[in-house]
């Protein structure tokens, strides 16, 4: 009887100390989404950027919670407030050329796109229906190709493509992003005609092929 009291006791004990350290990993869990969250949507107000994203008309481009349907209009739902604020100045100072959006950047408040951008970030990020691999498209994502100076999209967008933050600054969400959208910016940058990133994104894409874009642009969309 003492044999199997002192197994009950000792089976009681594992359990608890199990039970203690899946609580402990949950909790570390949440508190790291907890930070990413944070990160995502920055300093602005959430509640009142949703009810700006409307008056703005931001909505009516980039869907009601930023998950466009039109593959012209990018999606922002999980994007970086960061990020998004980022760009919209780059298009109130004419840096970045969009008919559209140069004109809607000149007549929103820092304030207000602040809070939209917060709205936006708070939504889940977008996703893909599946990432589809020709040319090579996931060994250029995962690896790059650095003989012709091409580095892995995944060094600053993450595995998944899912964005990542790295000291105070962000470094946009791809993943599941439009095909048409993100193949128009690949092939803008090769051309120069958007600029931004340092310049980085140039120097990698002037050396990426039509059919590369191409494959690069169907892989993300789907990640």
């Amino acid at each position: 009887m003492q044999s199997k009291s002192w197994a009950h006791g000792l089976s009681l004990i594992i359990g608890i100390f199990a039970f203690s350290i899946l609580s402990a990993s949950m909790a570390a869990n949440d508190l790291d989404d907890a930070d990413e969250l944070v990160q995502r949507i920055g300093s602005g107000n959430v509640i009142a950027g949703k009810a700006k994203s409307a008056t703005e008309l931001c909505q009516g481009c980039h869907g009601e919670r930023g998950d466009s349907n039109r593959g012209e209009y990018p999606k922002l739902n999980g994007q970086y407030a960061d990020y998004i604020l980022r760009q919209f100045n780059h298009f109130k100072s004419g840096e970045r050329k969009h008919q559209l959006m140069n004109n809607v950047a000149s007549n929103v408040s820092d304030a207000d796109v602040a809070d939209i951008a917060a709205y936006f970030a708070s939504n889940e990020t977008m996703k893909g229906n599946a990432a589809v691999d020709t040319q090579n498209a996931k060994s250029l994502f995962l690896r790059g190709d650095m003989k012709r100076d091409i580095l892995p999209c995944a060094s600053c967008h993450g595995q998944a493509g899912k964005g990542t933050f790295s000291g105070s600054e962000s470094y946009p969400a791809i993943g599941g992003q439009h095909k048409t959208y993100l193949r128009e910016q690949l092939r803008n940058w090769r051309s120069g005609v958007r600029g931004g990133s340092g310049n980085a994104m140039n120097i990698i894409t002037r050396s990426l092929s039509d059919a590369e874009i191409e494959a690069l642009s169907t892989y993300i969309s789907g990640l």
